[in-house]
């Protein structure tokens, strides 16, 4: 939808919880989401041979900034969360799509860690600019949430080997995660859901926690950390029969490095003013930017241009777009009734179109890559 919104400066201070705003200038455009009329299906994201052979439900989205290796530059990555028999937190493979040519390979499989028998890889998912691939996983042997064990974040080289595993310290449960790139160093903020004690199908527990890690990327050498920092916590997680784990999900920085985070399980968006620079630990899980409206259970979460928030909504296959001062201002169906399907979101090349993964849908659409253009 089309409507005119107030744009307001986002004073980086707060009462509570709740953001302060001062207003600024009133002028009409067009919501980032409201320019597109199709979705089309890329392709599937299931591999079709390997030792990942069948991999399911697609979480993580990154588009290929350069070409290298087996990694050519507007091909589109997707991380697969459960194996063949369907079993959340076991599946291992990357996938590489090719948008022009609606074809998809295989990039890589994550080989499972000893003596865990699984991987899960998660939403958390980035291509960086040198060739280097990094991906999250939250091993849950046999699909079993009681069973889920810390993860780790993984370096992949641009053939799709691992040389390098970051784990342990802040790293529990990588959710999701955005890359920021500085040149000779890159950081990444990461969205972690098990600190904490989380007992399957009974209470939450404020322990989800934002993660700052800063890696030098100097193009010659496998991308070493040089520091990590809790820039956040206290967003509600949960185990959960269905879903497995419930925690807070997407990640991106806006303007004036504002990094937003979507709340899933608070049903809102958070904001951590100064992220790439704040040294203390700012609590009770961020400043609130939105909640409710619209919003049903955020996940994806991508910086549109102009600075709006998307979100994917994990109860109803909707996305919504919230301006940085809170206002929702658009929302539109990715799959109808699609409860459970939307996971990672991020925009393509050219910010021409919306790319997303549909986890269920019906026929061609499942498990597959899709295009809002």
């Amino acid at each position: 939808m089309s409507c005119a919104i107030r744009r307001a400066v986002l004073l980086l201070a707060a009462v509570g919880s709740a953001i302060v705003l001062l207003p600024s200038i009133a002028f009409a455009r067009q919501p980032f989401i409201s320019r597109f009329t199709h979705i089309s299906t890329l392709a599937s994201t299931v591999p079709a041979s390997g030792p990942a052979l069948g991999d399911q439900n697609p979480y993580g989205v990154a588009v290929v900034p350069h070409t290298t290796g087996k990694l050519v530059r507007g091909d589109v990555l997707v991380s697969n969360f459960n194996n063949a028999q369907n079993q959340q937190g076991t599946g291992s493979s990357i996938v590489e799509v090719s948008p022009s040519h609606g074809t998809s390979s295989v990039f890589a499989v994550v080989p499972q860690p000893t003596p865990t028998p699984a991987v899960g890889l998660t939403t958390a998912l980035a291509a960086l600019p040198d060739g280097y691939v990094i991906v999250g996983s939250l091993p849950a042997p046999g699909g079993v949430a009681t069973a889920a064990t810390a993860g780790a974040l993984s370096v992949l080289n641009s053939r799709g080997h691992v040389v390098e595993t970051i784990s342990g310290g802040p790293i529990n449960g990588p959710w999701d995660l955005t890359a920021v790139d500085e040149g000779n160093r890159t950081v990444l903020f990461v969205t972690n859901v098990l600190n904490g004690t989380v007992m399957a199908n009974a209470h939450s527990v404020d322990g989800g926690t934002v993660v700052r890690i800063v890696l030098r990327t100097d193009g010659s050498s496998v991308p070493t950390v040089t520091s990590e920092r809790t820039i956040a916590s206290g967003f509600p997680e949960t185990t959960d029969p269905n879903a497995l784990i419930i925690g807070p999900t997407g990640v991106g920085l806006g303007a004036d490095g504002v990094l937003y985070v979507a709340d899933t399980l608070g049903n809102r968006i958070a904001a951590i003013p100064n992220a790439l620079n704040r040294n203390g630990v700012l609590r009770n899980g961020g400043l609130t930017v939105t909640s409710g409206g619209d919003l049903m259970g955020p996940l994806g979460l991508v910086i549109a241009p102009g600075g709006d928030i998307v979100t994917a909504d994990s109860g109803d296959g909707n996305i919504v777009e919230t301006t940085p001062n809170g206002n929702q201002i658009a929302t539109r169906s990715l799959v109808p009734m699609g409860a459970g399907d939307l996971f990672g979101l991020a925009l393509t090349p050219h910010e021409s179109g919306l790319l997303f993964v549909n986890d269920s849908g019906s026929g061609t659409a499942a498990n597959s890559l899709q295009l809002l253009h």
